[in-house]
């Protein structure tokens, strides 16, 4: 593999192309018409427009990154995540030109993108499963009677969903048919399919999932957990490895599930295995993603191992050279994802000019970044900034200096996620462990993110004045 294409943008385009680079690899990007001054554009080796902002116009479209691809004789392409790094059909239609598709193999995207489908696979491996039906769900009398057998709350789920698109929880029975109308329109708008099934709702669940890596020999790794209970609106926020909760034992049998899931559907590359955990600790089994994850460097700092550089090697044909024996747990690390939201405003995006980018430097600082101070932030896309992930030998050091890098990053021009990050670090609820995917719901308002505000700025303007009146003081001495 001489020439890579990256076919996404911002931070994980450049985070592809740097590990490709390292490894002595061409890197091609593709770009659209509003990201023509990005940073990934400038990264690469080579860089093609593909078609004006709007993703359904550039990124989304396979037929022209094919295109692109064959023209400047690329070996493989690397989807990223979002876009079309789940979309079976391209990664089929980069099998059927002969340029290897650096993921899984279109009938495992397909599969595990079914969460009904992925479900049936992994039926004969004994995974614990949350109590429900898995078949798909039109009718509210039977959703009503399903609700009965096991219980409310229940959820309705899309089976083609993710992201929280698509998912209702329902608490009574006069609601299930409301709220299931809804689930289906949402599905239908966000995914083109309807189908929906129903599950117990988990009441206080933590998400954690599992890092796995396969190659073609037979060969499947698990690379430890991923806490990611922060969320908003049922997207992670801030993410750790390890999970603060999670025994050797249950991490040992959490990692063998998650390799039988990717055992059921002749898994190959980098793929993730979603688990909820109850507040007993029992795991069901969520969903599969089938591709790198954004969270995927505070696996690589615990484990020792660039994923990026699996992937690729996996796709070559390579043969893992390490060991589940031979993988441990070194350290703690965090990452909180930069969005360009306001959380004082449930966070909406925000839109702008970055008039002021400085990132956080130091050791055990890490800053997967797609911009630069000057550049616009897109209406188009993600409003995903950067990624900053911090590193300790504790999980306090980790997160002490996660403060620190927080408050060395210096943004101005648009909101972000940066003053909400701290939040969660000082929280006590964050730093005992003792918290769900409830957090947000149950311990942040924006009020009270103004009142630490003006608790940060009346220290600071006590501190400027004792530091003036110090300096006045050396003024009137005498020489």
């Amino acid at each position: 593999m001489k020439k890579i294409l990256v076919a996404n943008r911002g931070e994980i385009a450049i985070r592809v192309m740097r590990t490709a680079k390292k490894m002595g690899i061409k890197t091609v990007a593709v770009y659209s018409e509003a990201d023509r001054n990005a940073l990934h554009v400038r990264y690469a080796d080579q860089a093609v427009c593909i078609g004006p902002a709007p993703s359904n116009q550039s990124y989304l479209r396979g037929d022209k990154i094919i295109d692109v691809a064959k023209a400047l004789d690329v070996d493989g392409i690397h989807p990223g995540y979002g876009f079309l790094s789940e979309n079976a059909d391209f990664a089929e239609l980069a099998e059927k030109n002969n340029i290897i598709f650096i993921g899984p193999r279109s009938k495992a995207i397909k599969m595990m993108g079914d969460k009904l489908a992925a479900k049936d696979a992994v039926k004969d491996y004994d995974i614990p499963m949350v109590p429900g039906v898995d078949r798909a769900v039109t009718d509210p009398t039977e959703a009503v009677q399903i609700a009965k057998e096991i219980g409310f709350p229940i959820l309705i789920k899309a089976a083609a969903g993710g992201g929280g698109k698509g998912m209702r929880v329902v608490e009574k029975e006069k609601d299930v048919e409301e709220q299931m109308k809804r689930a289906i329109s949402e599905a239908t708008s966000a995914f083109g399919d309807g189908s929906v099934f129903v599950e117990k709702y988990v009441t206080s669940p933590r998400h954690v999932e599992i890092q796995v890596m396969a190659d073609s020999h037979g060969n499947i790794l698990h690379f430890f957990e991923r806490e990611c209970s922060v969320q908003r609106r049922h997207q992670k926020v801030v993410e750790e490895a390890p999970s603060a909760v999670l025994t050797p034992k249950l991490r040992e049998e959490m990692g063998q599930a998650a390799i039988n899931v990717a055992r059921s559907c002749d898994y190959l590359g980098a793929g993730t295995v979603e688990f909820l955990l109850d507040a007993d600790h029992n795991f069901y089994f969520l969903e599969m993603n089938t591709r790198l994850q954004v969270e995927h460097p505070v696996s690589e700092w615990i484990s020792g191992v660039d994923l990026v550089e699996l992937q690729i090697k996996v796709a070559r044909g390579e043969k893992l050279d390490i060991k589940q024996e031979d993988l441990k747990i070194n350290g703690h690390a965090l990452e909180l994802r930069v969005y360009a939201e306001d959380p004082m405003n449930d966070f909406l995006p925000s839109v702008g000019n970055l008039e002021v980018y400085k990132l956080p430097v130091g050791k055990n600082i890490r800053v997967d970044n797609g911009f630069e101070e000057g550049m616009d932030i897109p209406i188009y896309y993600d409003p995903m900034l950067s990624k900053l992930i911090t590193y300790g030998d504790t999980r306090e050091e980790a997160i002490e200096l996660m403060i620190k890098a927080i408050d060395n990053y210096h943004v101005k021009g648009v909101q972000t996620t940066l003053a909400f990050g701290r939040f969660v670090c000082e929280h006590e609820a964050f730093r005992s462990g003792n918290f769900d995917t409830h957090f947000v719901k149950n311990y942040y308002s924006p009020s009270l993110l103004v009142e630490q505000h003006k608790i940060e700025a009346e220290i600071a303007a006590k501190i400027a004045l004792k530091k003036y009146l110090e300096d006045q003081k050396l003024l009137r001495l005498p020489n």
